[in-house]
């Protein structure tokens, strides 16, 4: 098949492109899209336990949609990023709910809204044989774009524990600790020592092999473009050569700009964690270590657990004491409210802390490592009075090399799936998948440029 030069054939990610000049020569016909990403593209999975409280209401849900809503309290620490954020009111995850398709399985919403969280499975209640599960969104993306990669995937949390024993309500441990699933019956166990991580990050660097191949990505598409150009250019006229040339030029320069910082100087580990890190220093080394494994490239596909399912963490340090599970079940308690607000607010104060590091490293186009990554951030239910698995707290920040469009409040009217926003961002990293899970049959819409394969 052969393929021809178009005038919109763009590179490169969130909105910094080079676009072919506009040519007399190039009739209308011959000016469709052609657009290839040019830089990797990345998800980052952020949960934190037991839900929101006022994902409903105005604590964490704006009043109003679109561009000009007020950052409710809970959001208050996105405000210097909230150009770079979407928040998506009104997704549910139905198949997390006690009857779903006939059938009621009773209690357990913690262990069985985290064991479906990326999964969008129906899984099967027990607390011994027979785990079954489906295989989470992230792990389908590093099929897709893992192999690019030392590490196809990453998965890190804060609290640890077996994935044997029951830990809700006739649930299986594994469906509370893991929301990462390489297929229906393994879930993929996280990582939760900072030291652990560093030493899969950066003991023994980057193989030779693996920089040149992502060298051989980041210039493939200059590659199609200049072959591309040079069978066109017999057919143009001299004006249009001229454009061309122009053109040409300034490819060459950003292929020169990609090769001489795709070395190994691009990538510095930082110093080694060390053990023993008090509950908060231990979450800001987990999100620093997150941007540094995006930044070397070691992996682009990664999950964060803030707690395991049910979570009964005190927050005394933020000035909200009392077991987090046990405050959730706020029974519309003025007390209680007021302190899973100061918790929801900490942990966005954290979910930022991560996109601002993101949105600091520099790729070699000049965009940011936020830029060209979608970093989720959600629950396993919503309110956790109520063990809702509709009005999910939804955040979706960066740009995902342009297929979203941040900076706006989206309102979803009636319980879209969650595995639809799942379906969306495979598409934006590359992956084929037409969809995904029980109900992901159809791509978001409202995210931005996202469009079915």
């Amino acid at each position: 098949m052969t393929t021809r030069l178009t005038r919109r054939a763009l590179f490169g990610a969130a909105g910094a492109a080079l676009s072919i000049p506009l040519l007399e020569s190039l009739s209308p016909r011959r000016t469709a899209h052609a657009g290839v990403p040019l830089l990797p593209r990345r998800i980052i999975v952020w949960y934190v336990p037991c839900g929101i409280n006022g994902s409903t209401a105005n604590a964490f849900r704006p009043v109003t949609a679109g561009t000009d809503y007020v950052l409710p309290p809970m959001l208050a620490p996105l405000a210097a990023l909230r150009s770079e954020v979407l928040v998506l009111s009104g997704l549910a995850n139905r198949p997390a709910q006690a009857s779903y398709l006939g059938v009621n399985d009773g209690a357990g919403d913690h262990a069985r809204g985290t064991g479906s969280f990326l999964t969008n499975a129906r899984i099967v209640k027990t607390e011994g044989a027979g785990v079954r599960n489906g295989v989470s969104f992230d792990q389908v993306a590093a099929a897709a774009i893992g192999s690019e990669t030392r590490l196809p995937s990453l998965q890190l949390g804060i609290d640890g524990g077996a994935a044997t024993g029951g830990c809700d309500s006739g649930y299986s441990c594994a469906y509370a600790r893991n929301i990462s699933w390489s297929d229906a019956t393994t879930p993929v166990p996280k990582l939760t020592n900072p030291a652990v991580v560093f030493d899969q990050l950066f003991a023994g660097g980057e193989s030779e092999a693996l920089r040149a191949r992502r060298q051989v990505y980041q210039s493939s598409v200059l590659d199609y473009v200049l072959d591309d150009a040079a069978r066109l250019s017999p057919r143009l006229g001299q004006t249009d050569r001229q454009k061309l040339d122009q053109y040409l030029t300034a490819v060459r320069e950003l292929e020169r700009r990609i090769l001489s910082a795709a070395g190994p100087t691009t990538c510095v580990a930082p110093p080694r964690p060390v053990d023993g890190l008090a509950f908060a220093d231990l979450v800001g080394v987990m999100n620093q270590l997150m941007a540094m494994a995006l930044r070397c490239d070691a992996t682009r596909v990664i999950t964060f657990m803030l707690g395991n399912a049910g979570s009964s963490r005190d927050y005394s340090f933020a000035g909200a004491p009392g077991a987090h599970h046990e405050l959730s079940h706020h029974m519309s308690d003025p007390a209680k409210l007021a302190k899973l607000q100061t918790i929801g607010t900490w942990e966005v104060q954290q979910f930022a802390a991560l996109l601002g590091l993101l949105d600091g490293m520099r790729e070699p186009d000049g965009t940011s490592l936020l830029d060209n990554t979608a970093v989720l951030f959600s629950s396993e239910i919503g309110d956790g009075n109520a063990h809702t698995h509709a009005a999910l707290p939804v955040l979706v920040a960066g740009r995902c090399g342009g297929a979203l469009t941040p900076g706006r409040h989206v309102v979803y009217a009636d319980e879209r799936p969650i595995a639809n926003l799942y379906l969306a961002l495979l598409q934006a990293v590359g992956a084929t998948t037409r969809s995904f899970g029980l109900e992901g049959t159809r791509i978001l819409e409202n995210l931005g440029a996202v469009s079915m394969a």
